[in-house]
């Protein structure tokens, strides 16, 4: 009885005929796309973010300046790993494709074989608050902080508490810092605007200076990049 996914050959064996077996290419197929997917690891993102693709990206007007950014970094890069490449900070309103795009970038490099972790912020967020109890802290941080290449989804949707800021958003920022580590963004805010949301925390507290600071990092390592276009969640043309 043959395998699922394997089929006969003949071989010459000391000038006899064998017969193995050997993968099909869509075992062979199969097994790569599994391979990708596991190099990209996401917390808390849309399910289909894997599948998303730089080639069917729409690269309307609006979205256009994004694409070509994309497509410089990927192949940037590739070209030097260990060189410091900036992230993208994409900023724009809901549905344009932001979140999309950084799955297309994850999803090409992981073709490449490297790997990226894509979070979603504001969930993150709540999942560090739950870690405090369990004495996870430490670890969930230093699996963000040190993956090869972060993606950081819907900064700002939420306000922040100052511990969240500065001992979870602003110790992943120093740490990418220091070790020069590619970090990209989606916000619907713009860079200025994310510094005066940082300003003021959950309770109210206005404190400029740890704002200042939290925006020194990510100015560091990204460069901004507006999206725009229609609301494609809602349908528009």
């Amino acid at each position: 009885m043959i395998a699922p996914g394997y089929e006969p050959t003949l071989t010459m064996n000391f000038h006899f005929i064998d017969v193995t077996y050997v993968p099909t290419s869509a075992l062979l197929e199969k097994e790569h796309q599994q391979e990708v997917k596991a190099r990209m690891r996401t917390l808390h993102m849309p399910k289909d973010i894997q599948e998303a693709s730089i080639e069917h990206y729409e690269r309307s007007s609006g979205r256009s300046q994004a694409w070509l950014a994309a497509v410089d970094f990927i192949e940037s890069y590739q070209a030097d790993p260990k060189a410091f490449h900036k992230g993208l900070y994409l900023v724009g309103p809901f549905g344009v494709g932001k979140t999309y795009l950084l799955g297309a970038i994850a999803r090409e490099l992981a073709e490449a074989g490297k790997q990226t972790t894509l979070v979603h912020f504001p969930t993150f967020a709540s999942d560090m608050k739950q870690a405090i109890a369990k004495d996870q802290v430490g670890e969930k941080l230093d699996a963000i902080k040190r993956t090869p290449i972060l993606m950081i989804d819907d900064i700002g949707a939420d306000s922040m508490s100052s511990w969240i800021r500065d001992e979870v958003f602003g110790i992943i920022l120093q740490h990418r810092m220091q070790e020069q580590l590619p970090t990209f963004f989606s916000s619907n805010f713009s860079v200025e605007e994310l510094e005066a949301h940082l300003t003021v925390s959950q309770r109210g507290d206005v404190e400029p200076l740890k704002s200042k600071r939290i925006m020194e990092r990510i100015r560091y390592l990204v460069k901004e990049i507006e999206v725009t276009g229609p609301n494609r969640r809602l349908g528009e043309q």
